[in-house]
């Protein structure tokens, strides 16, 4: 090989670089989430009217790509199916921001690679390693700090619970994309999903006011352009395109950004003082992630960490 057709093992190292920090620019984007969705509630929109706009920019995107070729659509279906669980769990999350911390909301909400990991195993009959076992449990033990006695009221336990909704719906969610819709282009599948989405979220934006569902000022307008292009279409286009380039393991590693930023965006954004609770479970939920083993990359749906769990590495 003559030395000019040799690879430059610089040009190599920077590129994984850049690719390494487009991906952590996607994840801190995807964990802005909070800052859209709360004040969108406090701009008195409805929480299924929040998450409608969260998922209708990227269907408008993505969707064409879906009607493109017919042949997607026995395959798409479950793709749809898993938009309707994905966009209506959603609503737990932004309901219980409402009251509960951001910060401890966001470790419930990271949990959701371990709803991945055991509904594949129950529905899926994809097998459990010790890694995802140990993580597993990490995550559980991280959840039981951040919702101590000290740090959650007895008025915040329904939302809590209803929060819990949105991990199991996400853990589905990501089982089907990684068995059902492999079959189809990957431009095509948040065209399916983000579909699904809007469709059953629709049915509940008729039982809402008006008021709660149309936003009041130009500057939740605004919010609303947000949370649709900066924890949504931008970060997902990003995400599809670097991800690949650093591979699954330490995307998943990067994707682990996400929560300290919904901490931060709890203390800047709304003055919430981060607790040890929340910090030590924070870090117990980032350790368990990196212990994850990863086997495909983020998918462009949502904020979801894909993770297949055929068997450990």
């Amino acid at each position: 090989m003559s030395e000019q057709s040799r690879p430059d093992p610089t040009n190599e190292n920077s590129g994984l670089w850049l690719a390494t920090f487009a991906v952590m620019f996607a994840c801190i984007s995807f964990g802005t989430v909070p800052y859209f969705a709360k004040s969108l509630t406090d701009a008195g929109l409805s929480s299924s009217a929040i998450a409608f706009y969260r998922y209708v920019l990227s269907a408008i995107i993505f969707a064409p790509f879906l009607f493109k070729d017919r042949s997607n659509f026995p395959i798409a279906y479950w793709g749809f199916f898993s938009g309707i669980v994905v966009g209506i769990t959603w609503i737990g999350y932004v309901i219980a921001i409402e009251t509960i911390p951001v910060s401890t909301a966001g470790v419930i909400y990271m949990a959701y690679p371990v709803f991945t990991l055991f509904i594949g195993w129950i529905f899926f009959k994809n097998l459990l390693g010790w890694r995802s076992i140990v993580a597993a449990f990490s995550i559980l033990v991280a959840a039981i700090i951040a919702t101590a006695p000290a740090a959650i009221t007895g008025d915040d336990w329904p939302a809590l619970l209803m929060l819990l909704a949105t991990p199991l719906g996400f853990g589905f969610g990501i089982n089907i994309l990684t068995t059902k819709l492999v079959e189809i282009p990957p431009i095509a599948r948040p065209g399916s999903f983000c579909l699904g989405a809007i469709v059953g979220l629709l049915p509940m934006l008729w039982l809402v006011d008006d008021g709660a569902v149309l936003p009041p000022t130009s500057e939740a307008w605004l919010l609303i352009a947000g949370i649709g292009l900066l924890t949504a279409v931008i970060p997902q286009i990003i995400y599809t395109y670097f991800a690949p380039k650093i591979g699954a393991a330490k995307t998943a590693m990067v994707g682990s950004v996400e929560l300290p930023t919904m901490f931060l965006v709890g203390a800047l954004a709304f003055g919430e003082k981060l607790t040890w609770y929340q910090l030590t479970a924070g870090i117990i939920v980032v350790m368990a992630i990196a212990l994850t083993p990863a086997r495909a990359n983020r998918n462009v749906l949502t904020n979801l960490t894909l993770v297949k769990t055929n068997k450990d590495e």
